[in-house]
């Protein structure tokens, strides 16, 4: 049973309970879903949509205070953090409110033979099931809500069980900004009422933010009933260091990759590898500042847990660890930096979603760029080097769905967001992000 619940995890005080859905209400969902975009994605005009999409962003706006305290409580996310989470939701919905017109308009095709024309249009295809982690509990949303019900497709959302109050309140923006019902479903499902919404016929699409295990599991659901999938899935983004005119600011830059959200991003820098000749002073100045960061609640027990269980995995298989010096309490873990992790130790080959790094020194470009791909994961990367020959011919070798050079923080509404390997398939934001659960209908017409 999934329960959902808002505990603090800075106290561990329950604060709030909801109720899952019954099945009865899961198939009322499914229904009027269904029947909105009937009524309503099939019938309205691209700027009829994309006026309710920009109506959500002006509610973010003005709702901006409220949504922040529900994700602070929710998941713990510092407060400034959880003001710029909810003001990026409103610019994701304000650019494809802006945008949807000439991403959606029709493509001609030059025929080769033949008399007459060909087109694409691009169609909705139905209704959509989003499950949603806790970590950025209204931007996700947003990636996913946004190009669609600009496109026409209906939205069933699932959210993460320990973010109740944030869904509540998204519902409540999409029926104040005058969407019909059943455009935009808040359910509190159960895993299992998630695999069987998934399966009904009526259901034509699945997108999930979230860990590997939950992403091959909707995806072998999705697959045993010819749903179409996005998935972005974890992360263990690499961040080299090759060279730089400003060790300090290179640092700091390093520090924000990792320190985000507490640590808890998919696309957090995570392993930081330097070359041998920067590693001395990259390595003493990052830990101080590492270090600095103290002892921060993450969003749960449950995940001070698993971070705790990987750092003892590393150390027991001869890693090095320096910590803050606090001791671990509920959900309060210390930081810290790992150093001589071992290929031998599973700990090298997981993602730590925390405000843990792991440093690894390299001998040269080459090696950077092996340590670097050596991940299950294929998500982001950061390269920071003062030569441009260099960014560009490392940049082409990194196994990664993103590779940002000599800048973190630097995502935009109008990048593509997504990965390779085992961190998924498929991309959302920018122009990407409206193709995915799309009909591009061919229309061919004899002269």
């Amino acid at each position: 049973m999934t329960a959902y619940a808002v505990v603090n995890p800075a106290t561990g005080e329950t604060i709030k309970t909801y109720p899952t859905a019954t099945d009865e209400e899961i198939q009322g969902a499914i229904t009027k879903a269904q029947a909105a975009y009937k009524s309503w994605g099939r019938t309205t005009t691209v700027a009829e949509r994309a006026a309710l999409v920009r109506r959500v962003a002006e509610l973010h706006n003005e709702r901006v205070d409220e949504l922040a305290d529900l994700i602070v409580t929710e998941m713990g996310k510092p407060r400034d953090e959880a003001v710029g989470e909810v003001e990026f939701s409103a610019a994701i919905y304000e650019y494809y409110a802006d945008h949807a017109e000439e991403f959606l308009a029709d493509e001609e095709i030059t025929l080769l033979a033949g008399e007459g024309t060909a087109r694409i249009t691009r169609e909705p295809v139905g209704v959509l099931l989003g499950i949603m982690p806790w970590n950025f509990p209204a931007y996700q949303v947003a990636r996913f809500a946004a190009p669609n019900l600009c496109l026409g497709n209906t939205i069933l959302l699932k959210h993460a069980p320990q973010c109740p109050s944030s869904a509540e309140a998204i519902q409540r923006i999409f029926d104040d900004a005058g969407f019909p019902q059943g455009a935009y479903v808040n359910i509190y499902a159960t895993n299992e009422q998630a695999a069987d919404v998934i399966a009904d016929p009526r259901v034509q699409g699945v997108s999930v933010t979230g860990s590997e295990r939950a992403g091959a599991a909707v995806a072998e659901v999705a697959g045993r009933n010819l749903k179409k999938v996005v998935l972005e899935l974890g992360g263990s983004d690499p961040f080299l260091v090759l060279g730089t005119d400003n060790l300090d600011a290179t640092v700091e830059a390093a520090l924000a990759a990792r320190l985000g959200n507490t640590g808890q991003a998919c696309n957090a820098g995570k392993r930081f590898i330097v070359v041998e000749e920067l590693y001395d002073e990259f390595l003493s100045k990052f830990t101080d500042g590492i270090l600095a960061h103290g002892r921060a609640p993450l969003s749960s027990t449950l995940a001070a847990d698993r971070l705790t269980a990987q750092i003892e995995e590393a150390t027991s298989s001869g890693a090095r660890l320096i910590t803050s010096g606090a001791e671990r309490e509920g959900a309060h873990v210390p930081s810290g930096v790992l150093t001589d992790v071992s290929r031998d130790s599973a700990t090298f080959y997981q993602e730590l979603f925390g405000p843990v790094a792991m440093v690894f020194k390299a001998a040269d470009e080459d090696e950077a760029i092996e340590l670097a791909n050596d991940t299950p994961f294929g998500l982001g990367s950061y390269v920071f080097t003062n030569d441009p020959e260099q960014a560009e011919r490392v940049a082409s070798q990194i196994e990664a769905g993103m590779v940002f050079v000599n800048c973190v923080d630097a995502d935009g509404v109008e990048l593509p967001f997504g990965g390779v390997k085992r961190s998924g398939m498929g991309r959302e934001l920018g122009r990407f992000g409206i193709e995915e659960f799309v009909n591009r209908k061919m229309i061919r017409v004899n002269a």
